[in-house]
């Protein structure tokens, strides 16, 4: 599925989001300041890898917050390629059970209070272990989420012919993704969608729970949008800002992005025709704008 995408987009900065002003020269600073300047988690911080990383993602992601905050103890990543993962309970367990093992406690229905960054399949992993269970077992305690790319409402890519139980369980309209986003998670952990722009495999408007929108960037120049997500500076500058309480680059809530924008604009009105001397059309609708940036205060959570 993931052998199938597209290169997307032809300027790094632009569209700039209004809520999420930041540019990738900014966000390279940023992080590279954060380097100089570490500052402590306030809790451990769970990096879940997609579908198909053997933990080469999950692991740089995991580098990145262990340079910003200099505690290597509190920052763990977690793989689901291989065998004993081929299913989104298997991945559940696995998931529960790296946290049990680096983060020990004696709760039996509940690990340590955690915050989680899901790289694609890695977001749905994580929602589906902190899942209210029915036969006793053990769940992750989130406080945060943030995911990158996670297709929470099913993934465009998802549709291709396969035998494995969870990309059929990624599919859009899947009564896996229905029974998850059917749960309210507000009242547990906060969730922090992220997206870039032109992702073929997910969609960018998928990419958050019904009801939200993702904080989303344009893609960079000659890159795959979905694939290079897990790894752009602007969004882990980002969630390093909050992992690390400081004030993020982001504010919320998000509104629509520009392609789900474009996608519900009205059509063009009938081309112009001039006879003789008069002019015979009809007005259209305005184009559909970028939305403003949000006015108050920004929250570090």
């Amino acid at each position: 599925m993931l052998a199938i995408a597209l290169v997307g987009g032809c300027s790094a900065d632009r569209p700039l989001n209004p809520l999420f002003p930041l540019t990738l020269g900014e966000a390279k600073a940023a992080l590279h300041l954060m380097r100089s300047e570490p500052r402590p988690l306030e809790r451990p911080v769970v990096v879940a890898g997609g579908i198909h990383d053997p933990g080469f993602v999950a692991q740089g992601i995991a580098r990145t917050l262990r340079q910003v905050t200099q505690q290597d103890e509190m920052v763990i990543s977690v793989s689901f390629f291989g065998h004993g993962a081929g299913t989104f309970d298997e991945c559940r367990e696995r998931l529960v059970d790296a946290v049990d093992r680096a983060f020990p406690t004696d709760d039996p229905h509940l690990t340590v209070e955690v915050d989680v960054i899901g790289s694609s399949m890695g977001g749905i992993v994580a929602r589906h272990a902190a899942r209210r269970r029915d036969d006793g077992g053990k769940r992750l305690r989130i406080r945060r989420l943030f995911t990158i790319s996670t297709p929470h409402q099913g993934a465009t890519m998802a549709a291709l012919p396969t035998l494995d139980q969870r990309q059929i369980d990624m599919r859009p309209g899947s009564a896996f993704l229905a029974a998850l986003n059917a749960e309210p998670h507000a009242a547990d952990y906060d969730l922090h969608p992220y997206t870039r722009l032109g992702d073929l495999i997910v969609g960018p408007e998928r990419s958050a729970p019904p009801g939200l929108h993702p904080r989303w960037v344009a893609n960079l120049p000659l890159s795959f949008s979905h694939l290079g997500a897990s790894h752009d500076p602007r969004i882990l500058a980002d969630i390093a800002r909050r992992l690390r309480g400081e004030r993020p680059f982001s504010s919320g809530p998000q509104a629509v992005t520009p392609e789900t924008a474009d996608s519900a604009a009205p059509p063009p009105p009938p081309p112009r025709r001039v006879v003789g001397e008069e002019l015979d059309s009809t007005e259209g609708a305005a184009s559909p704008s970028l939305p403003s940036a949000a006015s108050g205060s920004r929250s570090s959570r």
